[in-house]
């Protein structure tokens, strides 16, 4: 075979079923041999108009299936335009592998057309790199870019493919068996760690679950849910470890963090013991660290060792997956639980339902304006029943939507959280429509960031995908403006959009339908338009400009210190 056939014919051995990708003359051998997988439907091609949005879209693919997205671009700027996706993905540890065309081995180092370094340059931004340098390596190099994207913390790996390798010829040997010496995650916990752990919680009388991305990427929500359960411990989410719990349970609290509800961060600043589960502690969930939690022991279950007492100290660490330790921790608290947790466990719920009835998520109602909390609301109101698949952009409607969109199952919540890209947005809705074809998937943007990837409209059509794509129009980017009102005296820059493009007239342009709202009595109707449409459907919420996103903690600020409203108001 060629290696652009083994290329083809190694991903499908991998169980590869789409590729996101964009042609260019480095990849054309690909693509050719593509053509025959594609006739006999054991491959298939999706083509976007941006190659970020190829990994984007793998990303989304990944994260709604667990499986692995796979994304093709060319090389050179193609190869550049993808860094961005890879990236994103190595923050959210989300499993792609990423194939980059290069100019032939021989032309290497000479300033050849379109040459970039791709793995010096993807090398920061990656879990593994690879330059395939002979043929016959290429079958055994995917093997093991599959194997680690997927394995211990999931990331993204960057295959590069200079253009004489993908033309030359080798026999096909796909290996059964994968053995990498010096790559070895823990998975089991350590069983000492696991019985300390257990002791803590039924020993707490304020235990806090923060739960992260981790425990989607485990596929740990089952026991993550019978361990609180159990011990009837309040549940928080990071931004990225939305719907790893049910947001509609009695134990769940919400997302904690820079724009988490003021009960849950209150809740988490008085716990004496925080049980973390794959989550890195980054300061838009500690806020400044030294005033984080100054009364809790901490519990921290990951499977990166790098990733404990990186951020924020940890009492008692556990290096592993998270599935395989929750069994264990779990099966070590009904052993040992004899239920004198339970008086300090029910003060503890009193206090919190005080809090938060003290300060609930809240906004002021106008019957003038849109207040795009009221648009998000109404879009989880609405499709309660249906268990959408929510992606997201980056911005206020981001954390607006982390707010008040209750996400009750797992990979149903694909959001940009380390890197906050954006135009993250559609391109990932669309990966994950792809792989969920009759799920409903709704695409939550903001105006700014839609006008990113705005050109992936075409892909949408093209693969007749039935997205509701949800515009939260504030007439710019949200999310500065509201910085440079609060911190920057108002000195506003950059904020707003003199050009304001008409999002209808832009839908029927890719043969979309398009649907807007502008009145507060015009929201749920428009919803409901869209979701009894069988097609794809770009609705435009034209909401007020001046809205902020509260609570807040303000940059570099400890999470006591966090904003209920403009700065006159309450603080924790």
């Amino acid at each position: 075979m060629t290696g652009a056939q083994i290329l083809c014919e190694s991903l499908k051995r991998e169980g590869v079923e789409v590729i996101f990708g964009l042609p260019g003359e480095a990849v054309l051998p690909v693509y050719d041999a593509l053509y025959d997988y594609l006739h006999r439907r054991e491959l298939r091609h999706v083509l976007v108009r941006q190659e970020a949005a190829a990994g984007h879209a793998a990303g989304g693919y990944a994260r709604s299936t667990g499986k692995i997205g796979v994304c093709l671009v060319s090389s050179g700027p193609a190869s550049t335009n993808l860094v961005t996706a890879l990236a994103d993905a190595h923050m959210d540890s989300i499993p792609i592998v990423a194939f980059t065309g290069q100019v032939p081995t021989h032309l290497m180092g000479n300033d050849a057309f379109q040459e970039a370094d791709n793995v010096g340059i993807c090398r920061s931004c990656t879990k593994h790199n690879y330059l395939v340098k002979d043929v016959k390596e290429l079958a055994g190099t995917i093997k093991e870019a599959c194997h680690i994207a997927r394995s211990g913390r999931p990331g993204p790996v960057h295959v590069d493919l200079p253009q004489d390798i993908l033309v030359k010829q080798a026999d096909f040997a796909y290996p059964e068996k994968l053995f990498l010496r010096s790559y070895n995650p823990t998975v089991e916990g350590h069983a000492g760690q696991i019985k300390k752990a257990a002791q803590a919680i039924l020993k707490a009388g304020r235990p806090v679950l923060c739960v992260g991305g981790g425990v989607i990427s485990a596929d740990a929500a089952p026991e993550l849910r019978g361990l609180a359960e159990q011990a009837q411990i309040p549940v928080t989410t990071t931004l990225m470890g939305i719907g790893g719990f049910p947001g509609d349970h009695p134990l769940c609290l919400g997302m904690l963090g820079m724009y988490g509800a003021w009960y849950t961060n209150t809740a988490v600043l008085r716990a004496d013991l925080l049980i973390a589960i794959g989550c890195r502690f980054d300061e838009r969930v500690t806020g400044r660290p030294d005033a984080w939690c100054p009364e809790a022991k901490v519990i921290h279950i990951d499977i990166d060792p790098s990733s404990i007492g990186r951020n924020f100290r940890a009492e008692i660490p556990i290096v592993g997956d998270a599935r395989h330790v929750l069994v264990r921790l779990n099966k070590a608290v009904r052993q040992l639980d004899d239920g004198a947790w339970k008086g300090s466990r029910e003060a503890w719920w009193e206090q919190i339902r005080a809090w938060k009835a003290q300060h609930p998520l809240r906004y002021d109602w106008s019957d003038a304006a849109i207040k795009p909390q009221y648009v998000i609301q109404e879009a989880s109101r609405l499709t309660a029943h249906l268990d959408p698949i929510v992606a997201t952009d980056v911005g206020q409607h981001q954390m607006w939507a982390g707010q008040y969109f209750s996400i009750t199952k797992p990979r149903h919540w694909l959001t940009s959280g380390g890197l906050g890209t954006r135009g993250y947005g559609l391109p990932a809705a669309i990966g994950a429509q792809v792989a969920r074809p009759d799920a409903l998937v709704i695409a939550l943007l903001g105006d700014g960031s839609f006008q990113m990837h705005m050109q992936e409209l075409s892909t949408v059509v093209e693969e007749n995908l039935p997205l509701k794509i949800a515009i939260v129009n504030n007439g710019g980017h949200g999310l500065v403006r509201q910085w440079q009102d609060l911190f920057y005296g108002r000195r506003f820059i950059g904020a707003d959009f003199s050009i304001r493009p008409d999002y209808v007239k832009v839908a029927d342009a890719f043969g979309i339908r398009g649907l807007r709202a502008a009145t507060p009595t015009e929201v749920t109707a428009t919803w409901e338009q869209a979701l009894a449409h069988p097609g794809p459907v770009l609705m435009e919420f034209v909401v007020d400009p001046k809205e902020a996103c509260f609570p807040m903690v303000p940059g570099g600020g400890a999470v006591k210190d966090m904003l209920l409203d403009r700065p006159t108001g309450d603080t924790v």
